[in-house]
């Protein structure tokens, strides 16, 4: 059996080596939550082992981000620290590379402001715009992890007394991410390779469009021409392959900002925003959302959508079995990293430019008329079921199966 500290130590040189996969000379950027500080010592040490320039770390504190919500004046959630968003830019322009670990309780903000919150995600949104174009890009290697926290645990495993939480947490975070097989590296190599079997495979078809249906969802979704289909594995604009989300299972491209027409449910909560958004269905006309409704989260969810102009589109169709590895364990995360990763989704907001042919050195004029929706924002939400049927269609009218009761059907 492995024990915690050899399982840990594989997962620093994952997000090192495999994640980012850091250069000699090369500056890294970490931001992380204190709960995850013996991970980020490991990183750290693993990426000065390889190479690294610098390691620079930003720290973040649910207790304190809890407390600036309960207590900072209203204006202040409207402003974004010019100084952060240099210091994000610069370092990219330097060819750094950015890992973010995730360990944000789903309940961090229960109880606050929707507005407050809603500000403050459209004050970080306009002032990383820049530096989320890069990334949207592949300009530079990026990738997001995640770490337990003592709150998050508590959320995931609740049935389970409060001492076995958080390692129950990272047991289930270090299957998902293979950091407990013997060579985690090589399993990471094959599983991309499997992946783009899928990708492969799609990109071969050009389907025009694609039909969800479920007994809770009806939706058409436009795909633009020469769009690409994109999973694991990402190249950055120096030809240096990184890994964006640990875990993946997805294969994902961008829909036609106006060709998206019908209604979709969700099958997963969403957190966001420090609040947990339930239960909902998003109507769509001509690409745009008309009506939105949840159980849970409503007033959070219509704030999301009322982002900017954007965020009332899609930027992403993303495709997971629902027989894949995290579906499979039967946990809800109550974070996105995850749950995305065991359930069809699509992303409110902002379209990825690496997938479209030649989309990478394209000005955003030129990405919008190609159909692409540009936002300040990009938020997965998971819809799919093991009721889930999606056909592709060619230009022709052709109709063939993708997905059949939530799985593979080629």
């Amino acid at each position: 059996m492995t024990s915690f500290d050899e399982k840990l130590i594989k997962y620093a040189e994952l997000a090192v080596k495999v994640g980012v996969n850091i250069q000699s000379g090369q500056q890294l950027y970490i931001a992380a939550s204190l709960d995850a500080a013996p991970l980020v010592r490991l990183i750290t040490k693993q990426a000065y082992e390889a190479g690294a320039k610098q390691v620079h770390v930003d720290w973040n504190d649910d207790e304190i981000s809890r407390l600036r919500y309960e207590l900072a004046p209203e204006d202040s959630f409207s402003e974004y620290p010019a100084w952060k968003v240099q210091e994000r830019e610069q370092l990219a322009d330097q060819g750094a590379a950015f890992i973010s670990i995730v360990s944000q309780s789903p309940d961090l903000l229960n109880g606050i402001d929707p507005k407050k919150i809603a500000a403050n995600q459209k004050a970080v949104g306009t002032g990383l715009k820049k530096y989320r174009q890069y990334v949207q890009s592949d300009k530079i290697s990026w990738t997001v992890l995640a770490a337990p926290s003592k709150a998050w645990a508590a959320k995931v495993f609740a049935d389970l007394p409060e001492d076995q939480q958080v390692d129950a947490l990272w047991d289930a975070i270090f299957k998902a991410v293979r950091a407990d097989l013997p060579e985690p590296i090589e399993e990471w190599a094959k599983h991309n390779d499997t992946l783009h079997t899928k990708v492969d495979y799609l990109n071969g078809k050009k389907y025009a469009k694609l039909h969800y249906t479920s007994p809770k969802t009806d939706l058409e979704v436009g795909l633009p021409k020469g769009h690409l289909w994109c999973g694991a594995g990402s190249i950055n604009e120096k030809g240096q392959p990184f890994m964006a989300n640990m875990p993946t299972e997805e294969v994902f491209t961008v829909p036609d900002k106006t060709g998206v027409n019908g209604f979709v449910s969700s099958t997963k909560p969403l957190s966001y925003g420090g609040n947990i958004i339930d239960d909902f269905k998003i109507t769509f006309e001509n690409g745009k959302i008309v009506d939105a409704s949840a159980a849970q989260g409503e007033d959070v969810l219509k704030n999301l959508i009322a982002t900017d102009e954007g965020s009332h589109f899609l930027g992403e169709v993303a495709l997971v079995p629902h027989h894949s590895p995290i579906s499979n364990s039967n946990i809800l995360f109550y974070n996105t990293l995850f749950d995305e990763n065991a359930s069809n989704h699509f992303a409110i907001g902002s379209a990825y430019a690496f997938c479209l042919e030649g989309g990478k050195t394209m000005s955003q004029e030129e990405l919008l008329a190609h159909g692409l929706n540009q936002s300040i924002t990009h938020v997965d939400f998971m819809v799919g079921s093991e009721e889930m049927d999606i056909d592709g269609i060619l230009e022709d009218g052709t109709r063939e199966p993708i997905f059949r009761s939530g799985n593979w059907a080629f």
